[in-house]
């Protein structure tokens, strides 16, 4: 039986590939390629899934096939077929309460107007689960939270993003032990080495 199911919120299709709403998908697709790992189609439900092992622990990576606003249609069903409990599932996704860069673990808790999020708590029929959260900031005056969510992220926004998502790949062994505060530690001491030597 697997241990955890980590999933990667974002919309599908090469038009939003770039877009800042998109960094979970990047995220779980960095960490398949970095491990070897094989997308296939998910059973019983809209979604890829790949199947991958961390610190020793069987588990599997997914993304919705769904749009972000109904990404729980895709995750409800994949963590009852895994018979995962919700505390297993791990989400990760942009917030723009987060300046961009930054990273947060946090279990439970509202959604905070992100409607993937929404989406997975009333699919999931809790809020129980583990959120991954990568920083994009809020919008510039006169920019809509939707058109930067779905605005293409800059060269520069997406040179930071690999740096941090490299540094929570290095920290994932702690994050699926479930050791979030060294994992949160390990990531911020990883990005300023990475800071220091950019400079």
């Amino acid at each position: 039986m697997a241990d955890f199911l980590l999933v990667g919120l974002g919309n599908p299709g090469e038009r939003y590939a770039r877009t800042r709403h998109n960094a979970g998908f990047r995220f779980v697709e960095g960490i398949a390629e970095e491990l070897g790992a094989r997308w296939s189609r998910a059973p019983r439900s809209p979604a890829r899934i790949a199947a991958v092992a961390i610190a020793g622990r069987e588990g599997w990576l997914a993304r919705p096939e769904t749009f972000m606003n109904e990404s729980g249609r895709a995750i409800g069903p994949l963590a009852r077929y895994f018979r995962m409990r919700p505390t297993q599932v791990f989400v990760a996704y942009d917030d723009m309460d987060l300046p961009a860069g930054k990273f947060r673990i946090r279990t439970g808790g509202g959604h905070g107007g992100h409607n993937g999020v929404k989406s997975v708590i009333a699919h999931l029929g809790t809020a129980d689960f583990v959120r991954l959260k990568f920083g994009i900031g809020r919008p510039p005056q006169g920019i809509t939270p939707t058109d930067w969510v779905l605005g293409k992220a800059t060269e520069e926004e997406l040179a930071r993003e690999a740096r941090l998502f490299a540094c929570v790949r290095r920290a994932l062994a702690q994050i699926v032990q479930r050791d979030f505060a060294r994992a949160m530690n390990d990531v911020a001491l990883c990005m300023q080495h990475m800071t220091s030597q950019k400079s």
